[in-house]
């Protein structure tokens, strides 16, 4: 059986037991409050009924009411009679009291002023009365609607004897208690929303009810003779009795035999009820408590939710286990697979091995003679880059020195002048550029390795002064212009004052080469702030680069004769500015009158 099909009538088969189950526990709910509201409702009929038969007994025994029997023809007595009962009637809180002959004639009324008295109407063919004569020594109990007054109410009558030692009926008297209370009662607040309730006599008539219109309907439709004897002793006087229409069902599984599964037509509207019927004492009467079976469908859905829930939190469970089962079985079929793959790889690396032994063996060899050719290599490497720095190195060197020459000149002319203020300077701009030829010297390792130095933050104004100072002191500067826009404000960057400086002595000394040609030449150095970078501008108005401008970065490039240089300063500077993490790039100016190299520098390490 495929899984999908068995899940379905695994569903299947636990709604139905789950419906089942909340019906049967529904049904018992509403049994069991049926049964106490049926307890409560008969107690109240019982209370009802024990409370005024002391009260009819003890009337009867009053002297007034004896005398009056007597002497029917007395008016004094007759009106004291109705004095009597009508203060019977408002103590007792009953409609009527009123009192018969032994023929039953009513010679006395605690209605007697009113226009529907009682007085001189015969009430014979009433049964409480013939009960109150065939045993005058206990109250007689009766219901019936009143043929004068229409209105429903509880008879209690008690029969009036002579006294001596053979007592002889005189007549009865009777009290008239009306239903309205009760059936209030019925009404109370903590009664069921959905239950009704109805008492019926011993022909199946109700005369008290829940409902105003079940009032005078029977159970089941009368026969002849239960109508004849309604008729004769007009209990419920001219009213017409209809049957309620009511089809009784099958008693629900787990309810007792006494309960009626009951289903109500009642103007095209379907209401099921449960019925539970409990016998009165009084008159065979029969209480039956109807209570709605609404809750049972609620009941029975709480059920089936839960029985759901139930039933997929154990297939959650299973599939669970059988997926975990199945991982389980999986991994355990897939560490035997990878255990007979280690063995035949175990098998192959073994042969591997020894032919890797062969491979290492021949390689051995094969690197002492490569041994011998590296230490060539490395021998010609050597050379060559020796011969690089030493190329460099007489290219950074021939500015200072012609600086040093110049001044050493000039200090000689001053000397010959006696002016030995400025002879003294000279030779200590003399001294600050041997220091700064010894510094360059060592600065050269940059090509090799790191440099010794760490960066830090330096004030790119400094070492462009320095780089200025420098350039101006060479031959032939009187007629160029240097326009150095200098920022009043320290310009922080992150790099190293020699090298920064050697960059700039490189850009300035190309500058004043490019404009030498030129009628009015001018170099201009700008310092400007971007973001997080500075910018240096390093312009002039000579003829411009060549088209490819990456091209003069290279190292030996140049367009100069070998008198002006080597070709390695633009390369040199632009190794030094990717060392201290910024950048050099050059191009011919936006106005073509002359090229611009940018230097780009870090703000912060």
């Amino acid at each position: 059986m495929k899984h999908p099909l068995w899940i379905a009538l695994s569903f299947t088969l636990v709604a139905i037991t789950a419906w089942q189950a909340g019906a049967v526990l529904g049904y018992r709910q509403v049994e069991r409050q049926g049964r106490d509201e049926s307890f409560r409702y008969s107690q109240l009929i019982s209370n009802e009924v024990k409370r005024y038969n002391p009260i009819v007994t003890l009337s009867a025994q009053h002297p007034v009411l004896h005398q009056a029997l007597q002497h029917p023809q007395d008016p004094d007595l007759v009106a004291a009679a109705n004095d009597i009962m009508r203060a019977m009637a408002t103590i007792v809180a009953s409609s009527d009291v009123y009192l018969m002959d032994s023929r039953g004639h009513t010679i006395a009324a605690s209605n007697y002023q009113q226009p529907a008295s009682f007085i001189g109407q015969n009430f014979s063919y009433r049964p409480y009365f013939r009960r109150a004569l065939e045993k005058p020594g206990s109250p007689a109990f009766y219901f019936a609607l009143g043929t004068t007054s229409e209105v429903r109410g509880l008879y209690f009558a008690h029969a009036i004897q002579t006294t001596g030692a053979n007592p002889q009926p005189l007549g009865v008297i009777a009290m008239k208690v009306q239903v309205t209370e009760l059936e209030q009662q019925w009404h109370r607040p903590d009664a069921l929303d959905d239950a009704e309730m109805l008492v019926t006599d011993a022909q199946g008539v109700s005369f008290l009810a829940s409902r105003p219109d079940w009032l005078y309907r029977a159970i089941a439709p009368l026969d002849i003779a239960q109508r004849d004897q309604l008729a004769r002793e007009q209990r419920y006087a001219n009213q017409r009795i209809t049957p309620l229409d009511f089809t009784v069902k099958a008693s629900p599984v787990g309810t007792s035999n006494a309960t009626e599964r009951l289903l109500l037509h009642d103007k095209g509207v379907h209401r099921e009820f449960l019925g539970i019927t409990t016998p009165l004492p009084n008159e065979q009467w029969s209480l039956r408590v109807l209570i709605g079976t609404r809750s049972v469908f609620w009941v029975q859905v709480r059920f089936l939710l839960v029985g759901i829930l139930l039933l997929s939190g154990a297939l959650l469970a299973w599939l669970y286990l059988r997926e975990r089962y199945r991982r389980e079985a999986e991994l355990a079929e897939r560490s035997i697979q990878l255990e007979r793959r280690v063995n035949e790889r175990t098998a192959d690396l073994k042969a591997s091995n020894q032919k890797l032994i062969d491979e290492i063996r021949e390689r051995e060899r094969a690197e002492k003679e490569l041994k011998a050719i590296q230490q060539e290599l490395v021998q010609a490497a050597k050379l060559a880059v020796l011969g690089q720095m030493s190329a460099g190195l007489n290219h950074e060197m021939n500015q200072p020195l012609t600086a040093i020459q110049t001044y050493a000149r000039n200090s000689r002319r001053f000397l010959e002048r006696g002016d030995q203020q400025t002879v003294d300077s000279n030779l200590g701009e003399i001294i600050s550029l041997c220091d700064k030829m010894a510094e360059l010297t060592r600065q050269f390792k940059v090509f090799a390795r790191k440099s010794e130095g760490l960066p830090s933050q330096v004030d790119l104004r400094q070492p462009v002064d320095a780089a200025i100072k420098i350039i101006n002191a060479q031959d032939g500067m009187e007629r160029i212009a240097i326009d150095w826009q200098r920022p009043p404000e320290p310009a922080m960057v992150h790099g190293d004052l020699i090298r920064i400086e050697q960059v700039m002595v490189n850009l300035l000394s190309n500058a004043v080469q490019a404009v030498e040609a030129v009628a009015e030449p001018r170099i201009s150095v700008q310092i400007e702030e971007r973001g997080q970078q500075l910018l240096c501008r390093v312009q002039d108005n000579g003829p411009g680069l060549p088209a490819n401008t990456e091209q003069i970065f290279e190292p030996f490039f140049t367009t100069k004769s070998m008198k002006q240089g080597l070709g390695l300063g633009l390369s040199i500077s632009r190794q030094i500015m990717d060392a201290l993490g910024g950048s050099l790039v050059g191009h011919n100016r936006a106005d073509q009158h002359g090229a611009e190299f940018v230097l780009s520098f870090q703000t912060r390490a």
